[in-house]
Order: C-alpha cells, then structure tokens, then sequence
C-alpha cells in the first residue's frame, strides 16, 4: 500500500473513504448531512455545499444543511429553507426521463452564465445518447435539458459561477440532492465532476440510510411499543442526567409516579385488547399532562406504572400537574382513575443523591395514595419533613428491604 495519495484518482477514492467514515461517525442525522456536505464540498473543490430533502407531500426541496461559504441570510441548519420543485423541473423530469426508463441516477452541472450569457444545463453527468451532444470549453458533452432560472439565478445572486447536483436515492426512491458550488470566476464543473458527485451522493444515500436505521434503533430502545411514550431506560439515563444538574446547578429534579387503578378488572372483564386501549389512552392524557411543563419526560415503567419526570420547575407547579393528572384520569371511560405519588428535591425530603432514593419515595407516596384511594396526589415530605410518612416510608424499605407491614412495601427490584 502507497504511504503517498497520487494522481487524481487516489485523491477521490480517498474523498469517499473519507465521506464514508465521516458518517459512520455521525450519531444523529444533523450531524450525518453535514459530514456529508462538507467531505463532498472539499472532495469536488467547491466553495459552497448543502444538503436537501424532497418533501413529496409539500412538493418542495428543504435544505437540511450549508456548508462552507455562506451568502447573506443562509444558515447551516436553516430551519425555513425550501424551494418549490416547480422552481426547478430538471429534479422530477430529469428522474422520470432517464432512471425510470432504466437509466442510472447520475449528476448534472449548470453553470451561472455561458458564453450567450444565459444558463448552461442542466448537463448529465454522463452521455447517455439521449441528445445531439456538443463538446464546450468545460468538457460537458450531453443534450440539454432546459435550464432551471431559479437555480441559474441564485448562483448569480450569490457569486457562484457554477454548481453540480446529483440526486441522492434511499431505498429505490428519490429522497433529495447534494449540491455543490463553486465562486464565479473559478473553473467550472466539468463531466467528471458530475460523474464524481453522482458516487458521493451513492455513499451519501448509504450514509444517511445507517444514520436512519441507528436512529430507528435508539427509537426502538427508548419506546414504550404500546403507548409510544419513554420507557424505563429512557427515564433511568433522564434521571441520572437530571440529578448530575441538581448537584452541579441546585436545578429542582421532580418525579410523578402513576398506577393506574382498575386495568386488571378492566383485561379480566373486557379482555386484553381493551385494556391496551385504556393504557394507550391514559398515555395520551400523561403526555398532554406532561407537556404542561417545559422538557417533562412521560414514560411508562411496565404493566400499569406510569411517570413523569421534570427538570426545572419548581415542586409547587409539578404538584399541579400532578393534581391535573389525577383529574383527566378519572373521567376516563375505563379503568378507576390513577394513584399518583409526587417526590421533588424541591420538597423537605432530605439530601438526594441517586434517582435510586427519588424513586423509592415517588413509589412510597404512590403507595399511600393508592392505599387510601385518593383522588389526589400525595407529596412526599409535606406532612412534617423528614418525619413525613413518606419519607419514613420510603427510608425504612431501603434499610430493610424484606420488611412487611400494613405501611411497608418492598418496591419491586428498584432498591
């Protein structure tokens, strides 16, 4: 093996080496899309790239990301950034014409101004014997196929002289373009470049394809399957994250425990289908609960355990919610309404260093709750501080894990 890159073509095979490792490395789609649009702008030897989605439905290109030279009121991660497709016709026509006829996606290049003055292209990226083909002073030789005026003026307007586009397909499918410019006055794309861009945008689509399927992974392994809500790992990496802010920043770390009462009643008399119908529905009212406050994690822990977890606001607007929760619960049409138990640092509850102790008096204070059928809350460390039943409560099972009594309870594997 060389120690050196020579000639051109090592230089771009180690580009897609480059491309490639660049977004395996990425963990989530922002940062693949910009790995992408950065190693494609270095390896084509423009000033300017980025990265659009076509969003079908819309009927329009959205860009995802700009890289390099930006011109005034671009962004790296716009967040209003499309162009209508019937902007630009060469993106379906050109797709419809040649690779649905059996053809190969491939690039094409357009160019700010010939030497008529008007627009080049756009030109394929390989000649496909479609056209008259003409040889021009850049090397391009194919038919062309009507030049896009939004996409010619743009380059204008932002001092570009010259781009090339190339489709990025995912899963037999259109899904968007990698687009590349260079400064006027700089030598335009040539065939090779298109034929070059074309490979990226392969590497690309197969980039972004690992990205999707990593993200639909972590999706998978943070997900409750049934109500689509966190579940318990979720809500365990939340917790730790949250109580690290609370040491560091003092920031008030609160957490909801909920049962929801009457689903074995409900699977026993009803059946199974509908008891999933209940924990579903009670998902949707936790996570509009939820939403009241700013960042709230809602997750169902298994069975009929349900919680959420909130950073920031204080314990008196997490007990409202609570106190909300409780209400919506109980006008369901199935089930008997939830026993909800409520622990924050923002309470008298003493020191708390692990999500383990935050959980023991959440669940000791959802025990409460459901063992007097409260149609409200119950608040740990409200009722005298440490001394509060809870707090004793939940303090006692941690020492004595095996201890039984008609207020003890041992909290299910989480001590």
């Amino acid at each position: 093996m060389r120690g050196v890159v020579t000639g051109e073509g090592d230089a771009r095979l180690m580009a897609v080496v480059g491309l490639a490792q660049s977004m395996a490395a990425a963990h989530i789609p922002r940062e693949a899309v910009r790995s992408a649009a950065e190693a494609a702008r270095r390896a084509l030897g423009g000033s300017f790239a980025a990265v659009s989605v076509w969003e079908r439905e819309l009927g329009r290109l959205r860009v995802l990301v700009n890289s390099g030279e930006l011109a005034a009121g671009e962004e790296e991660f716009p967040e209003h950034e499309f162009y209508p497709v019937h902007e630009f016709p060469e993106i379906t026509e050109f797709l419809h014409e040649e690779w649905a006829r059996g053809g190969e996606p491939h690039a094409w290049v357009e160019v700010a101004a010939g030497p008529d003055g008007d627009g080049w292209g756009p030109v394929p990226g390989r000649d496909t014997g479609t056209g008259t083909g003409t040889d021009t002073a850049g090397g391009l030789r194919g038919a062309l196929r009507g030049v896009s005026p939004g996409r010619v003026a743009a380059l204008r307007r932002r001092g570009r002289g010259s781009c090339v586009v190339a489709p990025i397909v995912l899963h037999g499918r259109a899904w968007g373009e990698l687009y590349v410019a260079r400064r006027a006055g700089e030598p335009v794309f040539g065939r090779a470049d298109a034929d070059f861009a074309t490979v990226l945008a392969a590497v690309t689509a197969a980039g972004i394809a690992q990205t999707e399927r990593l993200e639909e992974a972590r999706r998978l392994a943070f997900t409750d399957p049934l109500t689509g809500l966190g579940n318990r790992r979720a809500v365990d990496i939340r917790l730790d994250e949250a109580l690290e802010e609370h040491r560091r920043d003092g920031v008030v770390v609160s957490l909801v425990m909920c049962d929801l009462n009457g689903l074995k009643q409900v699977n026993d008399t009803l059946g199974h289908a509908v008891g999933d119908r209940l924990l579903e529905r009670f998902g949707s009212v936790l996570s509009l609960c939820g939403a009241m406050l700013p960042g709230a994690l809602a997750a169902r822990l298994g069975g009929d355990e349900f919680c959420l977890v909130e950073v920031g606001p204080s314990a008196d607007e997490v007990v409202r919610v609570a106190d909300e929760l409780c209400r919506r619960a109980a006008e369901l049409e199935l089930g008997e309404g939830v026993a909800c138990g409520v622990a924050s640092t923002g309470d008298p509850i003493g020191p708390v260093h692990t999500a383990r102790r935050l959980f023991r008096l959440a669940d000791a204070a959802q025990y409460r709750a459901k063992a007097a059928r409260s149609a409200k809350p119950v608040v740990a460390g409200r009722e005298g501080g440490p001394q509060d039943p809870v707090v004793r409560l939940a303090d006692s099972a941690a020492s004595d894990r095996a201890a039984r009594g008609p207020e003890r309870r041992r909290f299910r594997g989480r001590l």
